[in-house]
């Protein structure tokens, strides 16, 4: 996505970034807080040690969350920018155990597939050191699943249909917003990714225009949780200073 047609990017900020279009957005005054130097490099050290924490979890603790907790973490994962701020997101909030028992089996069934024929030795290979397989208890262990749906386009009043702009590059933005505000809340989650994942759309019967993106069970880790003991990549094979 470029400056022009994302909100919150460098073309919709200052007073000396060029030439300014006119549309039919209102403007605002933006002045956020600036901070010291050595402020800013200690908030950003800090946030880096914030996410550097975060895991991909398998074992959930099923003591319940708060509904203005998840409320207040989708109302983060929806700051964030997007094509066209057509905002192509539906964030689906799944606790009921009946529900999440059919999306485990549902999921189970097409994980089966995937690790008995679908996926190709190369995948297997990559896998095997997590220890994953087709069995996903914590679909229902988690007190919590949100099921991420990008939404393909927008239909009007008339039945019409209207574009929506990088819609995979908006919704893996609010995703990334959403694991981020999780960490922060002191929950874990899970990005969970079983393909295919049309069942998603019949068990929570959403509409023709939303295609399933992301499965994040979420909840408090349990006692005896533990992760594989990864090691990220170091800055310089991930960043290219010019």
């Amino acid at each position: 996505m470029n400056k022009d047609t994302t909100t919150g990017g460098e073309g919709h900020q200052g007073n000396q970034l060029g030439t300014r279009h006119a549309g039919t957005y209102r403007t605002v005054r933006y002045a956020p807080e600036r901070y010291s130097p050595e402020r800013t490099a200690a908030r950003a050290a800090d946030f880096h040690a914030l996410l550097d924490g975060r895991r991909s979890v398998r074992h959930f603790s099923p003591e319940p969350i708060a509904d203005a907790v998840i409320d207040d973490l989708v109302r983060a994962a929806s700051t964030a920018p997007s094509g066209a701020h057509k905002q192509p997101w539906t964030f689906c909030v799944v606790t009921d155990p009946a529900l999440k028992k059919a999306i485990r089996e549902a999921a189970e069934e097409e994980e089966r597939e995937n690790y008995s024929g679908r996926m190709t030795p190369e995948w297997l290979e990559d896998l095997a050191p997590l220890g994953t397989d087709w069995r996903k208890e914590f679909l229902e262990v988690a007190p919590c699943l949100i099921v991420v749906f990008k939404r393909a386009y927008e239909t009007k009043p008339d039945g019409t249909r209207r574009k929506n702009y990088y819609v995979e590059e908006s919704v893996g933005l609010a995703s990334g917003f959403l694991l981020a505000a999780a960490r922060n809340a002191g929950l874990v989650t899970l990005t969970h990714t079983p393909s295919p994942m049309n069942f998603l759309l019949r068990l929570l019967q959403r509409p023709e225009n939303e295609r399933p993106f992301l499965l994040i069970p979420i909840g408090y880790p349990a006692v005896d949780c533990e992760v594989p003991d990864l090691v990220r990549k170091p800055l310089e094979e991930v960043m290219v200073r010019y």
